[in-house]
C-alpha cells in the first residue's frame, strides 16, 4: 500500500478493532498468472505479531481452489468521501479524496470440516453481538442437513498475517483550520460516509 508518512497507520490494536467492526474483506491471490478477487465476511483472531483471519467462500468461487500455503492479500475498506477543494480556507489546492483502508498479508491454511462449522458459529456470533438487545441466532437453529449441506457447499480458510498496515487519509496533512472547512463541508452532505469521514478526521488530528 502506498503510505505517504501523514497517512501511516501502524496501531496494530486499533487497526484489529477497525476489522471486527468492518468484518468484510476483499481477497485477492494469484491464480493461472492473473489476479482473483473474492469477497467474504472474515472472523479476526488475536496471536503475534499481526493476528490471523478466518473466512469461506463458495466451493465454486476459484479462488475457493487456492492450495494450503498461498499468499493472499486481504483488503478492508472504510468510510471515503470526496473532498471539495472548496471547503479549505487556504487556496490552490485540488479535489481530493479521503478514506481509511487496511492490508494485510499472509499465506492460507484450508480449515477442516470442524473448524469450518467453529468458523460459521463464531462468525454468526460475532454479528449477532452487534444487535443486541436482540436475542441471538445460533446455527444449531439449523437442521443438522441442511448444515452438513452447507458445510459441503463453502471451503474455509485461515490466513495468519504477516504483515498488517493501516492507512488513513484524513486530511492530517492540512492545516487546521482547512482541517474544519472539510468536516463541516462532509458534515453538510449529510449521507453516512461523509458523516463517518468527517468523524474519522476529527478523531485523527494532522499539523
Amino acid at each position: 500500500m502506498y503510505r505517504p508518512k501523514p497517512f501511516v497507520w501502524d496501531d496494530v490494536a486499533a487497526i484489529q478493532r477497525f476489522l471486527r467492526f468492518r468484518s468484510f474483506a476483499t481477497v485477492a491471490a494469484v491464480m493461472d498468472g492473473s489476479v482473483s478477487l473474492a469477497y467474504a465476511p472474515v472472523v479476526v483472531d488475536d496471536g503475534e505479531p499481526f493476528g490471523s483471519v478466518r473466512f469461506h467462500l463458495a466451493a465454486n468461487n476459484p479462488l475457493a481452489d487456492i492450495a494450503d500455503s498461498t499468499d493472499v492479500l486481504i483488503a478492508f475498506s472504510g468510510p471515503d468521501a470526496y473532498v471539495s477543494p472548496d471547503w479549505y480556507v487556504s487556496e490552490g489546492f485540488v479535489p481530493t479524496w479521503n478514506y481509511v483502508a487496511v492490508e494485510g498479508r499472509g499465506k492460507t491454511r484450508r480449515l477442516s470440516d470442524d473448524e469450518l462449522r467453529i468458523l460459521l458459529a463464531d462468525l454468526s456470533a460475532e454479528q449477532e453481538r452487534k444487535l443486541q438487545p436482540k436475542a441471538p441466532w445460533t446455527i444449531d437453529k439449523v437442521p443438522e442437513a441442511k448444515v452438513e449441506a452447507l458445510v459441503r457447499a463453502i471451503r474455509g480458510f485461515s490466513v495468519k498475517l504477516e504483515s498488517l498496515e493501516g492507512k488513513l487519509k484524513l486530511s492530517q496533512d492540512k492545516k487546521a483550520e482547512d482541517r474544519q472547512g472539510v468536516i463541516a463541508g462532509l458534515e453538510a452532505r449529510g449521507d453516512p460516509f461523509s458523516r463517518a469521514v468527517a468523524i474519522a478526521i476529527q478523531a485523527h488530528p494532522g499539523k
